[in-house]
This record gives C-alpha cells, structure tokens and sequence, in this order.
C-alpha cells in the first residue's frame, strides 16, 4: 500500500512540473507577442512625428525662402 501511495504522488508531482513548464512556455509567448505589439505601435508613433516635423520644416522653409526672394525684389 505504501509503494502505491509514494508512486500515486511522484506522478501526480511530475504531471504539475510537466503543467507549470507549458504554462511558463504560453507566458513567455504571450510576452513576447506584447512586446512585438508595443514596438510596432512606437514606430508608429515616430514615423507620424517624423512626417509631422519633416511638414513644418519644409513650411518654414518655403516661407523663409519667400521672404528672402521679396527681399532681393526690392
């Protein structure tokens, strides 16, 4: 009875260390597809800043150049 008792508890033990391993496995997954998500959305995020900075230079710029080209008119 004892050696039935102690062989019913290594395998109850063995089928949880065999469990936590495949729910560490699906955690380090899931935090890795969170990770991917996050920097897709920062580069996002600096592509629109970028087009956005690059606008107002190029605005500033025209104007700029407008003013000057007023300047050597007169």
């Amino acid at each position: 009875m004892k050696k039935t008792l102690m062989v019913l508890m290594i395998g109850c033990l063995a089928g949880f260390a065999a469990w936590g391993q495949d729910t560490a496995k699906d955690d380090l997954k899931k935090s890795g597809q969170e990770t991917k998500d996050a920097a897709k959305d920062a580069g996002k995020g600096v592509k629109k800043g970028t087009k956005k900075a690059v606008n107002k230079s190029a605005k500033a710029t025209k104007k700029g150049a407008s003013k000057v080209e007023d300047k050597t008119k007169q």
